[in-house]
């Protein structure tokens, strides 16, 4: 299974290229850290950003959304096999890659990146970090997990480094099974992430209190490092 990886150089481009970026928190330019946030299908660049008031203001951390166009990222169930939800599926993880860059440009590190993730957003945000695997700030998959009809261990490889990754969904989520997101705890952990999955018995395809409180305490666990 050949896996699509990001060339900085030769750039893909694709249907999300060139799309809008919302922003929120603090400024890039004086930012110490950042989040990348990914939505959901059928959702905005901004519904995504406004997650970011959940959580304790901070004058330290940049949050960061790219929009998809049409607003769906790819347009079949992350389930099925992946050469069936291209071009959008590459030129998403590639939107990822774009921002990384984008930030590191302004002397922000990945150790001082997070990235999150909701639903569709999720399965981009752990796919992408599977596939390119280093030290980040964290890693915060909620209601998501590795995208394809098949997972295979095999391929993914590298090291996380003790990167924090926190997974949450539903035990009767109707787009994401809780098998996967086992398989996805699995493949981090063979990486080197520390991983958190907490499964919700009877929780809707939503974000959680409960999970708001653990990505506060994953900031909270950084964004104190350089005080």
């Amino acid at each position: 299974m050949e896996l699509f990886r990001v060339d900085k150089e030769n750039p893909f481009k694709g249907p999300h290229q060139n799309q809008k970026t919302a922003s929120g928190g603090v400024d890039l330019s004086d930012a110490k850290y950042a989040m990348i946030m990914i939505h959901g299908r059928g959702a905005s660049a901004e519904s995504i950003i406004g997650l970011g008031n959940e959580f304790e203001r901070n004058d330290k951390i940049t949050f960061m959304a790219p929009q998809a166009s049409g607003f769906t990222w790819y347009p079949y169930s992350f389930l099925a096999p992946a050469e069936k939800n291209q071009p959008g599926l590459n030129s998403g993880l590639q939107a990822i890659a774009d921002l990384i860059v984008e930030i590191e440009k302004e002397g922000i590190s990945k150790e001082n990146i997070f990235l999150l993730g909701f639903s569709q957003g999720a399965c981009l945000v752990t796919e992408f970090v599977a596939r390119h695997p280093g030290k980040y700030a964290g890693v915060i998959g909620l209601s998501g997990g590795l995208i394809g009809d098949n997972i295979y261990p095999s391929v993914y490889s590298g090291d996380l480094e003790g990167t924090p990754v926190f997974l949450g969904c539903s035990d009767i989520d109707p787009h994401i099974p809780k098998e996967r997101v086992g398989e996805t705890e699995a493949v981090y952990e063979k990486l080197g992430g520390k991983v958190t999955k907490k499964i919700y018995p009877g929780m809707g395809h939503l974000v959680n209190e409960d999970e708001i409180q653990h990505i506060q305490q994953l900031l909270n666990s950084k964004l104190k490092i350089q005080d």
